[in-house]
Formats: structure tokens, sequence, C-alpha cells
């Protein structure tokens, strides 16, 4: 049989989705140069160079970049070809590390009691959190991610996803805030004070801002963060009025914060998870999807009171 080593697909996949040999490398578990000899390989299969070199980086052929995803699925289709089929699984010996992609308020919130309970049903299944950076199918896409846990967005249309909670803006102030004295803080007594906003990307307006506006009000914003763990800080630093979902606030426990109604309606925030259909049918990945449902959903009591 002249027929091309198949296992040059998971090489292949490894190449297209690192874009470098080190990359690739370090993904299987190889040394660089195997790697490279295995590239050599690849394009002596394919026709086409793969990697080229731009400047002091390495870049996909057009060929390449054309056939990534193409590529992605069929390794996923092969491996799920090849793997038992199977609904049991074995909490005591699955051993296996899953990578959950979250920002870092749903990891304060619910990374510990994840962690725990984890641990106690599954002691050899390690749950490794990866920072979100932005939002982007593209880990998921590319097996780097088995969760992606956020507000969905434009994730593509083959992504599968599942509410984990609804959650909702709250205003927070520190402890002996003039606004902790007020029993129902109204729209005027709002806007009087000043804002931390929190935005990853540093924009100044939000869902608040537009809400004002559509009053023929604004708020004064005097300092801009990266997250909301920064804003919550800054609350409780000083005079600043913060605005944060609620789910961040279950980490905050014993911090002098006072949480309180917004005098505004604001769309509702779903939180939800995500995950490529290539680990639909794994029963490892569906536990996983079951358990930080249920964690979520029994971990969720909504901070109406102050911290």
């Amino acid at each position: 049989m002249n027929e091309p080593d198949l296992n040059l697909l998971i090489a292949l996949d490894a190449l297209l989705a690192e874009g470098s040999v080190a990359g690739a490398a370090r993904r299987l578990g190889l040394s660089a140069s195997a790697m490279s000899r295995t590239l050599s390989r690849l394009r002596a299969v394919t026709g086409d160079p793969l990697l080229v070199r731009a400047g002091r980086n390495m870049v996909l052929t057009p060929f390449a970049d054309s056939v990534r995803e193409r590529s992605q699925q069929t390794l996923a289709d092969a491996l799920a070809v090849l793997r038992p089929a199977t609904t049991d699984i074995d909490l005591s010996t699955l051993n296996r590390t899953f990578v959950l992609r979250a920002n870092d308020g749903f990891v304060e919130a619910f990374g510990p009691t994840l962690i725990v309970s984890a641990a106690k049903r599954a002691p050899n299944v390690r749950l490794r959190f990866a920072p979100k950076h932005e939002k982007s199918a593209k880990p998921l896409r590319e097996g780097l991610v088995d969760l992606e846990i956020g507000v969905p967005g434009e994730m593509g249309p083959e992504i599968r996803l599942q509410t984990l909670f609804r959650d909702r803006f709250v205003g927070v102030v520190r402890n002996d805030h003039p606004l902790a004295a007020t029993p129902t803080v109204t729209i005027e007594e709002y806007i009087a004070q000043a804002h931390v906003v929190a935005s990853r990307r540093g924009r100044q307006t939000g869902p608040v801002d537009d809400a004002l506006a559509a009053l023929g009000l604004e708020r004064h914003i005097a300092a801009i963060v990266p997250g909301f763990p920064a804003a919550l800080a800054v609350a409780q630093a000083s005079d600043l009025v913060a605005l944060v979902p609620a789910s961040f606030l279950l980490a905050a426990s014993g911090r002098a914060l006072h949480v309180f109604e917004l005098p505004l309606t604001l769309p509702g925030i779903t939180v939800a998870q995500m995950w490529h259909p290539r680990s639909q049918v794994d029963p490892a990945h569906r536990w996983l999807r079951e358990f930080v449902l249920e964690t979520c959903r029994n971990n969720w009591p909504e901070p109406r009171v102050s911290l």
C-alpha cells in the first residue's frame, strides 16, 4: 500500500494550530529536530511549503491556511471513530486534564468549589483555568480548550452552548459610602457620584450609559480599569461607585462592600459554557459539562446585602 502515513495528520494539525515548529513540537512532546523532519515529510506529501519564514517568525502559506479547519475536523472525526463506543465512565480512574477558559471573576467565584468538588468525585482529574483575553472560538476549534465559559457571542454556528446561570449588574460601594445608608438609590443619587468602569478594551461607556443616555442623563466616569475584580478593589478603597455582575461578588465575602440595586433597568446577562462538536459524545467531556452546570447552579445565591 502506497498511502500517506496518517500519523502525519496529527502533526499537520499541530503545525497549523501553532504556526511554528517549536510550538508543534511542544504540543506533541517531540524534539524540535524531529518536528522539523516531520514538516519536511508533510511538505513532500502535500507539495506545499506549509510554513514559510516571515522575518523572525513563520507564517502559514495560503494552502495551509485554507486546509486548517478541514484538517482539525478530519482529525477529530478520525479520533472519534477509534474511540471506544461507550457511555460509561469510571470517575475513580479517570486521569485527564480539562482546560476551562474563563475570566477572572468566574474563576474567583466558582473556581475553588469546582476544584474541591472535582477532587472528591474524580481524584485524578485536573482543572486548568486558562486566561480569557478576548472572546474567540479559536481555542475551542483548535482543541486547546475543553470549555469556554462566558457571555455567548459570535462564536460560530458549530459551537455548542448551554446556559449555566442568569446574571445581572449591581452597584457596589464601600460600606461607609453615603449610598450605603440609602435604602433605595435613586437615579439622581446614582449619577451624582463618580464611577469606576471595568472594560477589558478600555471603553468608557457601557449598558448603564446607554440607558442613561435614553433618559437624557449621563454619569461621571473617574476611572477605567481592565476588569471587574479591579473595579471592586477601587470601590472598596475610594468613594467611586462600581458596576459589576452579581456573580463576581461570590468571591468578595468578608470585604467591606455594600451592594445595591441599580435605579435603571438593564438587560440580563446570560453566562454559558461552550464547546466544540468534537467533544459532544465524549463521556468524560459530557461529565465535565454536567459537573460544571450542577456546580454553578448550586452555588449561585445572588448577593443582595453588604458583604
